[in-house]
């Protein structure tokens, strides 16, 4: 190992040689400004790279004669000089990096790299940024390292031996840090669905961007969560500190939390310095999706620019234009959607923040590159809930992503999905919510006596869980809902149950999940009078979950959003032998009346008296919202 001078660079950076560049928090900015000192005299360089903190000097319009960039991952800047023809993007995802220059289009002549000072065995750190810096560093015929002091030094496959080093400067400097994410209400509600999704056990990914740090923020409840992730920040050092993360449930590498680059503030190049619970690898081992796969319930949680209404993502370009990257994405939704239980998730905001667009579409932009297909989305979720694809045919992908896109953009959606023959005639009315949760979020998990269900109002996409709903029931429990014998539940009819205008009516649902399958056990609804003050109530209870107090829960929570609403009674017809709901309205307080059929009883129950009783049932934890 030699000591770099000035007057090597001509020698080593020779006509038409590719040059890589540490990138992430670790860019050796002192080496490149010393190169650049001597660009005049460079022919033809290539220089490549990922996603870099702070400056881009190299990308000077000063030096485009003799310097090209090609960057796997676009910066604003680099976006720009691509915008003017002085730059190339390179779309790979990050397991694939390390191929190139090792084996494919790629060869390396000249690796500038930042490390740690070396232990008294000789090693260096390559501290923050190991992802595809190792195998760069591996591969290039010249390996030129910037020692910065102030560099931490990670644990796992992260050194390099002071030997494979040719050339050397010594510059101490602070790590640039990561500008703080930038969140809304928008961003909040999203973290709360995704939060809805995962399980205590879970092992997280979390991609770049807002949005999936939002998620991590929304996580800080759970428990015994583990780390595999290509990038750590703050989100997830913060998810350890408050005891969210203790890998113990990890069924790879137990114990370890697995990355392979640091991003973010001083406080977390501090944490992780020295830190023996905390590995870095290589991006090519990270990111590869079969050791991703062997995580079970792996949760990969990443952004995107926009999707279609058939579950095609985009990721890093908006039409023939090209932004970011496809980074860890493909490689991390496959691998959770291989491990056994895992949840790949696409969390977005509805629309775009500078224009207002709708971010979800019928039809992509010609020149937008999918980066993941229709068949490997699971999850997609926004503000406005969440959309699961997994398995889904084109006329339930569309229903449900037109459900959680903005309610200004539905109306268009859905035509745009009619003209493509993607949904019958009879599907005409886009989702409403009912648009009085307090925390924006309209479902949530509860406990009743035999297990945790999902609570949350019926959807259009909800047609056939409706239909299997109606055929799994008993003869006798048909005729108790219905007042006789119905034999069939058609599509066009089970839309119409589903397609609740839920501004003025009301339908609930209580639905159990299974591998993502979402069965329902219990609706109950409410259709407003003319008046506005009172609205007839009805409810089926699966003979699975009967006795558990579902139907009991859901008039609490139809009462509770008739109360918002203005509504003072509410009203029933029960057949004479259904004694169970009969029981039900006597003890929410209701009376019985006379009716003008001898087949039928009538009650009527003041909406206030319905939640008083309510209350004391979740007083007595007989039922219990499970809140994190």
């Amino acid at each position: 190992m030699k000591m770099l001078v000035e007057n090597d660079w001509p020698r080593l950076i020779r006509p038409g040689c590719r040059v890589f560049i540490g990138g992430g928090a670790a860019v050796p900015l002192a080496l490149v400004k010393s190169m650049l000192t001597h660009a005049d005299s460079f022919k033809d360089v290539e220089l490549v790279h990922i996603h870099g903190l702070g400056e881009t000097p190299w990308i000077d319009p000063r030096h485009e004669q003799v310097l090209r960039t090609n960057s796997f991952f676009l910066t604003p800047a680099l976006h720009d000089a691509v915008e003017r023809g002085t730059a190339d993007y390179t779309p790979c995802p990050m397991s694939e990096v390390a191929s190139l220059f090792e084996l494919g289009p790629l060869p390396l002549d000249v690796a500038l790299i930042q490390v740690s000072p070396a232990d008294e065995d000789g090693w260096c750190s390559f501290g923050v940024s190991v992802d595809v810096v190792k195998s760069a560093a591996k591969s290039a015929r010249t390996v030129i390292a910037q020692i910065n002091s102030k560099m931490p030094r990670t644990c796992g496959d992260s050194r390099i031996s002071i030997r494979k080093i040719d050339y050397f400067i010594e510059h101490s400097a602070t790590l640039p840090e990561a500008p703080p994410p930038v969140l809304d209400d928008r961003h909040a509600r999203i973290g709360r669905y995704a939060a809805q999704l995962i399980e205590d056990g879970s092992t997280l990914q979390l991609g770049l961007g807002n949005t999936p740090k939002a998620v991590a923020r929304a996580l800080r409840k759970h428990r015994h969560l583990g780390i595999h992730t290509g990038l750590f920040n703050d989100a997830l050092m913060d998810l350890v500190r408050c005891g969210a993360v203790d890998s113990s449930r990890k069924s790879h590498h137990p114990g370890r939390i697995i990355a392979s680059h640091i991003q973010g503030s001083h406080k977390l190049y501090q944490f992780v310095d020295g830190n023996k619970d905390i590995e870095l690898h290589p991006s090519d081992w990270v990111n590869d999706p079969w050791r991703i796969a062997r995580n079970d319930r792996m949760v990969a949680i990443n952004g995107a620019r926009e999707i279609d209404l058939t579950g095609q993502v985009v990721r890093d370009s908006s039409g023939h234009r090209f932004y970011g990257g496809i980074g860890a994405l493909q490689d991390f939704i496959r691998g959770a959607g291989r491990s056994k239980d895992g949840r790949p998730i696409i969390a977005l905001t509805s629309t775009a923040d500078d224009d207002g667009r709708s971010r979800i579409v019928a039809g992509l932009e010609s020149g937008s590159g999918v980066c993941t297909g229709r068949g490997d989305v699971h999850y997609v979720i926004t503000e406005f809930g969440v959309a699961s694809l997994h398995g889904r045919s084109i006329r339930e992908r569309v229903a449900r992503l037109v459900e959680i896109a903005h309610p200004d953009h539905r109306e268009a959606l859905l035509e745009g999905a009619r003209l493509r023959g993607w949904l019958p005639k009879f599907f005409t009315m886009p989702a409403t919510e009912p648009g009085v949760a307090e925390n924006g979020v309209e479902s949530a998990w509860v406990r009743f006596k035999t297990d945790r269900f999902l609570f949350r109002p019926l959807h259009p996409s909800d047609m056939r869980a409706l239909q299997e709903f109606f055929y799994s029931h008993d003869e006798e429990t048909v005729r108790l809902r219905y007042g006789y014998h119905r034999d069939s539940m058609t599509g066009e009819s089970a839309y119409k149950l589903t397609a609740v205008d839920q501004r003025r009516d009301l339908a609930l649902g209580i639905f159990v999940e299974n591998h993502g399958r979402e069965e329902l056990r219990a609706i109950g609804r409410y259709f407003l009078d003319d008046d506005g003050k009172g609205a007839e109530v009805a409810f089926v209870v699966h003979e699975k979950t009967r006795h558990s107090g579902m139907a009991g829960f859901l008039l609490g929570e139809l009462a509770e959003v008739a109360k918002h609403r203005g509504v003072h009674t509410f009203w029933a017809s029960v057949l004479p032998d259904n004694r169970a709901m009969a029981g039900l309205f006597l003890a929410a307080g209701g009376r019985e009346s006379s009716s003008c059929a001898d087949d039928e009883r009538m009650f009527r129950m003041p909406v206030d008296q319905i939640l008083r009783t309510r209350e004391k049932f979740l007083k007595n934890k007989l039922i219990q919202r499970i809140e994190r």
